[in-house]
């Protein structure tokens, strides 16, 4: 592979090829691990409900964790952006070596938490039935976050860099590694362990690991490397690794703040049975699938709108938001209207029994209006975070939140009417997202004062 491009090409416009070159690559980057993560469930459906119910829980607690990394990523994407749009490309350098840095300060504080604090908290809220097994999972499945880290710091470089087509090779190696090593250490096939519920973490550590080497080799040899003087030294740069923080520290408290809502949810279904739980697990794996193109659109929303605010071409900022929100309700559209159709198809991969697919058909139908509302509302909020106001963006989701918490715990709790009453609340929590994010947009203060 070579690099052909010079400095010069990063400066985005705003035409529907330049936001599909951006964001089909960062579909397929997206679609893989999620994938994982329902073959993850495929198989510990096939141990038992109990396993496919527990991985909902020690999912969640883990997804606290990735998306902290991905709030660092996003934080970057901003950072590099424009950067990219203003021409100074040369301190990409100094920002990927900072974002390592950085990275690997919040994994270590992630593994320290699960291991010395968070078994006091799981063993408070959890089924005592269940405990031992998520902690003990959660302690092997924590270990994998150093890699998945610094395995986003490299995404955020090639979404940045205008380079996001190198994103697919990573992400297929980590999807068969994944796969693999499910297969081989969960049912203990090949000689290999039967690890259980304990192989699926075990086989997720392995995958982070190899998509995030993946990425380096990419990053060397496509001359990627040599062409920005990258991974040359990691010596500790104040001005921009304050510039990461104060963007990067509310996009965190964001995505914590906002993924812990889920394990809440969770908790709460602690006394509603096994289905429930497991029903609420494939929905998160619903989310994830059917989500990638929303996720990617953001995604692409971020960059551009980053590197047009280096550009100061502000005028054009609120059409390329509203060009890309077309595209991703478009392309949402079609997983969800194919999970409508074809509901039992999809419940039966999970091997549970008739009651389980009844269940879960209502609750899918209620996520799916919800898939549709957070295809407007992500590309919105994430127009915000382009921006550089993440401080706004945590204001919204602390909104939002308090609204969807005080929803969830009505309809969990007090007045428990069904499981797809509860799966609702994501309707409520994207309707207030979208509308906070599009008026803060439309009333320009987030343009400098000197513009």
């Amino acid at each position: 592979m070579s690099i052909t491009s010079t400095f010069n090409d990063l400066k985005v416009e705003v035409t529907n090829k330049q936001v599909l070159s951006i964001a089909l690559p960062i579909t397929l980057s997206i679609f893989i691990p999620q994938l994982n993560m329902l073959i993850n469930s495929i198989f510990l459906g096939k141990v038992s409900g109990e396993a496919l119910g527990n991985a909902g829980i020690t999912g969640v607690f883990y997804l606290i964790f990735a998306v902290a990394g991905h709030g660092l990523n996003n934080a970057m994407q901003t950072v590099f952006s424009k950067n990219a749009g203003s021409g100074n490309p040369e301190n990409f350098k100094t920002i990927l070596s900072q974002g390592i840095r950085i990275s690997l300060q919040f994994a270590l504080i992630g593994i320290l938490f699960t291991w010395l604090v968070a078994p006091y908290i799981m063993q408070a809220v959890a089924d005592p039935k269940d405990y031992p097994q998520e902690m003990q999972f959660l302690k092997i499945r924590i270990l994998g976050l150093p890699f998945l880290y610094l395995f986003q710091m490299g995404n955020a470089f090639l979404v940045a860099s205008l380079n996001s087509r190198f994103l697919m090779f990573a992400f297929i190696c980590e999807a068969a590694v994944n796969i693999l090593f499910d297969w081989l250490l969960i049912f203990g096939n090949a000689g290999f362990p039967a690890m259980g519920f304990n192989g699926a973490a075990v086989a997720s550590i392995l995958a982070e690991f190899t998509g995030m080497a993946v990425v380096l080799s990419v990053i060397i040899t496509s001359g990627l490397k040599s062409k920005y003087q990258l991974l040359q030294s990691f010596k500790f740069q104040k001005e921009i690794n304050q510039q990461i923080l104060k963007v990067s520290l509310p996009l965190v408290a964001q995505y914590v703040i906002s993924v812990t809502t889920w394990l809440v949810f969770f908790l709460l279904l602690e006394g509603r049975g096994t289905n429930a739980k497991a029903i609420s697990n494939v929905m998160r794996n619903v989310f994830g699938l059917a989500g990638v193109f929303i996720w990617a659109f953001a995604s692409t929303c971020n960059t551009m709108v980053g590197n047009l605010m280096g550009q100061q071409r502000f005028n054009d900022i609120l059409p390329a938001i509203k060009k890309i929100t077309f595209w991703s309700i478009s392309f949402c559209a079609v997983p969800v209207l194919i999970l409508n159709i074809y509901p039992e198809v999809f419940f039966n991969l999970f091997g549970q029994d008739e009651q389980f697919i009844k269940e879960g058909i209502a609750v899918i139908r209620m996520v799916s209006l919800g898939m549709m509302f957070m295809s407007i509302a992500n590309i919105w909020l994430n127009g915000v975070t382009g921006t550089g106001k993440t401080n706004i963006n945590l204001m919204i989701e602390i909104i939002a939140i308090s609204l969807y918490l005080g929803y969830t715990y009505y309809f969990m709790k007090i007045n428990y009417m069904s499981l797809a009453m509860g799966w609702s609340n994501e309707f409520v929590y994207w309707s207030v997202i979208f509308t906070m994010s599009f008026l803060y947009l439309r009333t320009g203060k987030w343009k400098p004062i000197t513009s």
